[in-house]
């Protein structure tokens, strides 16, 4: 195996430990939601790496009071 493939490959493991593990926002991220309490949905759609489109849908998951 080469070294362009092992590192693509250990990327690739770290990937998948993080959206299991949901570390997939960043912590700065993370806390400016928590100071908006925001309660949402937020997706984002990425090809090869780059970042296509993002959105949220706020109040995604608000509890009818």
């Amino acid at each position: 195996m080469n070294k362009a493939m092992q590192v693509a490959e250990t990327a690739f493991c770290e990937f998948r430990r993080k959206v299991r593990a949901a570390e997939v926002l960043s912590a700065a991220m993370e806390h400016i939601l928590r100071l908006l309490e925001f309660s949402g949905k937020i997706s984002i759609v990425v090809q090869n790496g780059r970042v296509l489109k993002s959105g949220y849908e706020e109040g995604y998951f608000r509890q009818q009071t």
